[in-house]
């Protein structure tokens, strides 16, 4: 089985605010962040696509207790964001304050970008990961 995409590609893309997936090209399904194989159908047969950035939030929880080397950014919020092409995928959500946030951030929608984090212990260095705000 080939892997189509890399994890450091992916990250490399993201810094560059790009969002790579991966389509299915038995049943169409996009897969992000990078998989081996297709999560609808287990298909090995995908290919690299660019994603679209824009989505709306589907779940979030507000964070207070930090992982390492992240203790000082507490609290912040966790979404999980329907992008318009159907993956899911997790980001921070910043410009809203989160001790404030209620269920009505449930639905909104959101625009990606990203921000660089340091590695940690268990990490093999610098990555960036998705950073979302609020659209319009």
């Amino acid at each position: 089985m080939e892997q189509k995409l890399y994890f450091a590609q992916y990250n490399e893309a993201l810094k560059q605010n790009k969002l790579l997936g991966l389509k299915c090209q038995q049943c169409n399904t996009i897969t992000t962040p990078p998989k081996m194989a297709c999560r609808q159908c287990g298909s090995p047969d995908m290919e690299v696509v660019e994603l679209k950035t824009d989505g709306k939030i589907r779940t979030f929880t507000t964070v207070f207790v930090g992982a390492e080397g992240r203790e000082s950014e507490v609290p912040y919020i966790l979404v999980i964001v329907e992008l318009e092409e159907g993956p899911w995928i997790m980001g921070n959500l910043e410009g809203v304050e989160p001790k404030s946030v209620t269920m009505e951030l449930i639905g909104k929608k959101v625009k990606m970008g990203n921000k660089i984090f340091a590695g940690d212990t268990y990490s093999a260095g610098e990555s960036a990961r998705p950073i979302f705000t609020l659209a319009g």
